[in-house]
């Protein structure tokens, strides 16, 4: 378990990285979400879709389950298996915080220490709370999440062009196998 955690934090370093850096060239719209109910953004998201990363790549079943900590900050529990659904069963915990309350669709994600990530919901589903698809301040992380093993075929296909609209290129996402 210390290896699968000092694996993930070294893996993550280029994202941490990445993500506090802006940009000068990039053409992404990072306009987040205007608003957000915490609570019911709470809970289990499948994974549906990713752009391939040092610290998930080869991982099957993922899943983000977020839930509120004593101190107030949000904890983040990323599982999956790795390579396949009979491979070995990781997990990396780490936490979130809003940094700024007037643009809720922000939050920044830690999973070492006081490095922290952008975690920007770019879209959702405003009604139900069903799919949100998140980026960061760089075009190299997308993720599209379910409270579902699946998404209906119209919803992805919604998504995906909302996302190209948005200047990233969906070409690059990885469909994230889920039982």
């Amino acid at each position: 378990m210390k290896a699968f955690i000092l694996t993930s934090v070294l893996l993550a370093l280029p994202f941490f990285t990445a993500c506090s850096q802006a940009e000068k060239k990039n053409t992404i719209n990072k306009q987040t979400v205007r608003s957000l109910d915490l609570d019911r953004y709470l809970g289990k998201w499948y994974e549906i879709a990713r752009f391939d990363h040092p610290f998930e790549r080869d991982m099957v079943g993922v899943t983000a389950e977020y839930s509120l900590r004593p101190d107030g900050k949000i904890r983040v529990l990323n599982s999956g298996y790795k390579p396949d659904f009979n491979g070995k069963f990781k997990t990396a915990e780490g936490k979130a915080r809003r940094p700024d309350p007037n643009e809720p669709g922000k939050l920044e994600v830690s999973f070492f220490l006081w490095f922290y990530g952008e975690y920007n919901i770019l879209e959702l589903d405003e009604q139900n709370y069903s799919y949100v698809l998140i980026g960061s301040s760089s075009d190299k992380y997308l993720w599209i999440l379910s409270r579902t093993p699946q998404l209906p075929h119209e919803t992805v296909n919604m998504l995906l062009e909302k996302a190209r609209e948005r200047g990233y290129d969906t070409s690059k996402l990885i469909w994230v196998k889920q039982k």
